[in-house]
């Protein structure tokens, strides 16, 4: 198993330090502060004119615009494949990039699966990311982010990288900054995954602090749509597609609590478009709970793993594998698709100049009663619910959930249930897509 490795943030005068708290029950493993030995090949350092060694972690110098003073590193897999994914892996404070290589399965994935890993790695006392300055929440406003992004850009240009499928992951400190990247660049990263962090902006100060307690203790709230703008500030004008975001939080956190959790579900479900109704629920390994939202599959637009009973100290073995399928990385086909249920949906459409109307029939095609329904499925862009019928219908646009009304919550074998909604356009007169029952996909006729 994995051995946790990173710390609890606490603020100490002016600087912010972490110090690393024993590992919860559930990773079985205690935590350690020191990277271990012999674990991996020394790093070399190689100028920004050369590629690195392979199957070495290996520090670049001058890649770019860097006003923080950050180091990177790289580790680049002996089979890279040709345009490769890359992957910046974000450390937590007190910690390191080399930290992060030894103490995470990601260079051994990359191994597996051919892409390449950077290593960001904060040289100020603290060695915690900047979440806070107005400099770093705002795309190409300075400090760490630029840096990062300059490293991305080194890589690009080097090894001729898929510049779509650029993912970022972190843990506390590193997943607070995995949200940052994500709202300052959402025009780069396709998806990140964030271990104990917190929302985009949560962690903002104006004093030069590193440290908000208010955001830490999790008494930081807003809506959804709060939170949504709040990331969509830091790049005024964008309206581009948006980064997938992969949430991970323990409930007993006691250094970035676990309202923390709810609270990027609301951010990243806002900035994506998609109810907050999860599309599915399900229990991949004990005391784990995971909702996806959007759709049902592994690529949902967001997917959230609460850990019951697990403190700050949250990455074990397997979770690194997880982080992967969501990016894609360890497939080159299309996204997996959900298995359909036994369900089937017909749907009719009527549109005129600004308007439509759809009827929907869900039909149980399975051998037992359907029980307090929901529907998700997703409106076409620009099309907009007005007035419904059959169940009731939230949000109006985008990926919307249809609830049953108190009349026709079952649905008995071989039985169907027509519902049906009015809305407006904008050009677009398409049916829906993607439905799904109770969070499993059905077949559409």
């Amino acid at each position: 198993m994995l051995v946790a490795l990173f710390g609890a943030l606490v603020p100490l005068l002016a600087a912010t330090f972490l110090t690393a708290p024993a590992a919860s029950a559930s990773t079985s493993a205690p935590a350690r502060t020191e990277p271990p030995t012999a674990a991996r090949t020394a790093a070399p350092t190689t100028p920004p004119a050369a590629t690195a060694p392979t199957a070495a972690l290996t520090e670049v110098t001058n890649f770019g615009a860097n006003p923080s003073n950050l180091r990177m590193y790289v580790y680049v897999p002996d089979n890279v494949t040709p345009n490769p994914a890359v992957l910046v892996g974000v450390h937590w404070c007190t910690g390191s990039g080399p930290d992060f290589y030894n103490g995470t399965e990601y260079a051994s994935l990359a191994d597996r699966y051919g892409f390449i890993v950077v290593y960001p790695s904060v040289t100020r006392s603290s060695k915690c990311f900047d979440v806070s300055s107005p400099e770093a929440l705002r795309r190409g406003g300075g400090s760490d982010p630029v840096g990062i992004k300059s490293m991305v850009d080194w890589v690009t240009r080097t090894y001729d990288a898929d510049t779509d499928r650029i993912f970022a992951t972190g843990v506390s400190s590193g997943a607070m900054m995995t949200n940052v990247l994500l709202g300052d660049y959402p025009d780069v990263f396709a998806a990140g995954s964030a271990f104990s962090g917190v929302p985009f902006g949560c962690f903002a100060t104006t004093n030069g602090s590193e440290w908000n307690s208010d955001c830490s203790n999790g008494n930081i709230t807003r809506t959804p749509q709060q939170w949504g703008d709040l990331a969509r500030a830091a790049y005024p004008g964008y309206t581009g597609p948006r980064p997938r975001m992969q949430i991970w939080h323990g409930t007993e956190d006691d250094v970035l609590r676990y309202p923390n959790f709810g609270e990027q579900i609301k951010q990243w479900t806002n900035v994506q478009g998609v109810s907050q109704t999860p599309a599915r629920t399900d229990s991949p390994q004990a005391n784990w709970t995971r909702t996806r939202y959007g759709s049902t599959g592994d690529r949902a637009p967001v997917e959230a793993i609460s850990l019951q009973g697990v403190g700050h100290n949250l990455i074990a073995g397997g979770m690194a594998a997880r982080v992967i399928t969501f990016f894609g990385l360890d497939s080159t086909g299309p996204a997996p698709q959900p298995q359909p249920g036994a369900c089937r949906v017909t749907v009719t459409t009527h549109a005129w100049s600004t308007g439509l109307t759809a009827s929907v029939t869900i039909t149980n095609t399975g051998t037992t009663s359907v029980n307090a329904w929901q529907l998700g499925f997703t409106l076409p862009s620009g099309q907009s619910i007005t007035n419904g019928w059959g169940a009731t219908y939230s949000p109006a646009s985008g990926a919307v959930t249809a609830t049953n009304a108190a009349y026709n919550g079952t649905i008995a074998p071989n039985a169907s249930v027509t519902i049906g909604y009015q809305a407006s356009h904008t050009g677009t007169t398409a049916a829906p897509g993607g439905f799904a029952l109770n969070g499993k996909a059905c077949t559409v006729t």
